[in-house]
């Protein structure tokens, strides 16, 4: 079972050391994460997608909302938030190919970023299984790179939204 945890944490160097230390220090699997400075300089949201049963997903939410430099957690359940991830792929396409590859990049909604003699890269945002159902359409095609930043998300509408002063 996987859980999505959003934290907002005082910008400050080693706090994501910190917390990635806690769910190895306690053997707790991290599926992805992500951090970036929030609209006040003074914060940063980290995304944490951790796995394992109830018990273990309680102990991460318990832990982390110890850590010193953690102002709030928030569970994201995926029927109350919007998640989003971004990808890169590097697509093996010569002249005769990329009309393809850039035919499927189309159906996603994908950008085309950089164009070679023998490659494509191409640019996708959306959920997890908009990314997975992307790869899957590339199967024809040799996956030279790939680079997935993690997922992000927010709850959705206001009622919930972090103040801090």
């Amino acid at each position: 079972m996987q859980r999505v945890f959003s934290l907002i944490v005082n910008n400050d160097p080693g706090v994501l050391s910190r917390i990635s230390g806690l769910f190895s220090r306690r053997g707790y699997s991290i599926d992805s994460i992500t951090a970036g400075v929030t609209a006040d300089p003074r914060f940063t949201r980290i995304t944490i997608v951790g796995s394992g049963d109830e018990l273990i997903l309680s102990q991460i939410e318990k832990q982390v909302r110890k850590l010193e430099d953690v102002i709030k957690i928030k569970v994201l359940p995926p029927e109350e938030s919007v998640y989003r991830e971004l990808m890169l792929v590097k697509v093996r396409a010569d002249a005769a190919q990329r009309a393809e590859a850039i035919s499927i990049a189309d159906i996603f909604r994908a950008k085309i970023v950089d164009v070679e003699k023998e490659s494509l890269m191409i640019e996708l945002t959306g959920n997890q299984s908009k990314l997975e159902a992307f790869l899957n359409l590339l199967d024809g095609f040799e996956i030279l790179e790939l680079a997935r930043t993690g997922i992000t998300g927010l709850k959705r509408g206001i009622k919930d939204v972090t103040y801090i002063d």
